[in-house]
């Protein structure tokens, strides 16, 4: 078995190619070519896919059936829009069967991009039944997960790719109050339920790093019940969004499982940051083409507008442009901040030369996070925030123009989403194996 891979990027008339090699072969996908003049093939190659640029697979699989996908926990479906990447890079389709959230506008948009079978708005306990017996590493299914919904039992033992990224509030650092024990941990538990229901060929797991500092021990858990339920291969890391070229410094933590034991290519998490790594890009390489002032384009969306900020917030920011500064001083801060605080980042400016740090659901905001433009005296755009999460112009967040969506639920679509980089480089591994 061979775990080398690969990526290589060229120019070639008016795309980029990318190149992704393993031991299975080679395999090649393009772009139109949108990105900046001068720019590396491997910087203009990912450029033009956030600028919108239509991607060329490649054809030598082009008779073999798509991949079928279910997505729980969904959201946008940032972890969809990855795994259709990763299925492109290896020479094949995916088909998004079904999605699975609370959040039925955030279903609509899973639908408007990815042509989702079936919907399920509904809370994914309800979708299955399971009872794990002993502990850590004995922990075992009692009988055998059942699908409760009959749209979504109608296509168990016909899933390739099961995907899920269950709540990850509970485990963040971010969470003061309930941190490691939080019962939302447990549905990290029934996304390993449903994925074994459905006999899924893969699984793809994703979650804050601290989730393997849970006090349940989920993840040990989840290994186990995998295992337990014939899943021969699991692999589990962290990989991080600037370490493979994008511009945002957001790490998520993946674990995945194939029920292929054995396979050409036994390429690993580890094999793949280290195959597709690449330089932090910065935050001007992400959004540099979106400097224009929102005041001068005639049709300005919801996406490339900000809300009106109060008047402290104002006097903030104009205090970081007038003293070209990043870090608001605690004599400007809020009179609970003026004593000292831990919460440097928040009322922040970022930096246009570096990676932007996490985008968290609080991006319109300036008292909830580093979210002011380095270069306009504003916060970020919803679309600004899309593009350093790796969403491409491509994806629709708005799915009826006429009605278009709340800033709140933009928000919490494009801040909860997984980066679609990481989940490129998360499926690659299970991908390479089918």
């Amino acid at each position: 078995m061979n775990n080398d891979l690969l990526e290589s990027y060229a120019f070639e008339g008016d795309k980029v190619v990318r190149t992704l090699n393993a031991a299975s072969g080679s395999r090649s996908s393009g772009v139109d070519n949108l990105a900046d003049e001068g720019s590396s093939p491997a910087a203009a190659w990912w450029q033009s896919f956030l600028r919108g640029g239509k991607v060329y697979p490649d054809s030598k699989d082009a008779a073999k059936p798509p991949l079928r996908s279910v997505d729980a926990f969904c959201g946008c479906g940032g972890l969809t829009l990855g795994a259709m990447q990763s299925a492109i890079a290896v020479g094949r389709r995916l088909e998004s069967v079904a999605a699975i959230d609370v959040d039925a506008e955030g279903l609509d948009v899973h639908r408007a991009n990815f042509g989702t079978k079936h919907l399920l708005h509904s809370n994914a306990s309800s979708l299955v039944d399971w009872h794990v017996s002993g502990e850590g590493d004995a922990s075992r299914f009692a009988y055998e997960p059942e699908i409760l919904d009959e749209n979504l039992a109608s296509e168990v033992g016909k899933i390739d790719i099961f995907l899920a990224g269950p709540p990850c509030q509970g485990h963040s650092n971010l969470n003061n109050k309930t941190r490691r024990e939080d019962p939302r941990n447990l549905l990290y538990i029934t996304a390993v339920a449903l994925g074994v229901g459905l006999r899924a060929k893969a699984i793809v797991m994703e979650n804050v790093p601290e989730v393997v500092n849970d006090k349940s021990d989920v993840v040990n858990t989840a290994k186990a019940l995998l295992k337990a339920s014939g899943y021969e291969w699991i692999d589990s890391g962290i990989l991080a969004t600037d370490h493979l070229g994008g511009a945002q410094t957001r790490k998520r933590y993946f674990l995945i499982a194939s029920r292929v034991g054995v396979a050409a290519s036994d390429v690993h998490i580890k094999d793949v940051a280290k195959g597709l790594k690449q330089a932090p890009r910065d935050l001007g390489w992400a959004i540099g083409d979106l400097l224009s002032d929102p005041k001068d384009a005639p049709k300005i969306g919801i996406m490339d507008t900000v809300p009106a900020m109060s008047d402290e917030n104002a006097s903030r920011i104009k205090h970081l442009f007038e003293h070209d500064l990043h870090d608001l001083p605690d004599t400007e801060r809020p009179d609970s901040h003026k004593n000292g605080h831990t919460y440097p980042s928040v009322y922040g400016r970022l930096w246009w030369h570096k990676p932007s740090q996490t985008i968290t659901t609080g991006f319109l905001t300036p008292g909830r996070g580093r979210h002011i433009h380095p270069l306009r005296p504003r916060v970020i755009t919803p679309h600004e925030a899309a593009r350093i999460q790796s969403f491409p112009d491509s994806f629709r967040f708005v799915v009826d123009a006429a009605v278009p969506p709340s800033r709140a639920a933009l928000q919490k679509w494009i801040g909860d989403a997984v980066p679609p980089l990481l989940g490129y480089a998360a499926a690659l591994p299970l991908m390479l194996r089918m």
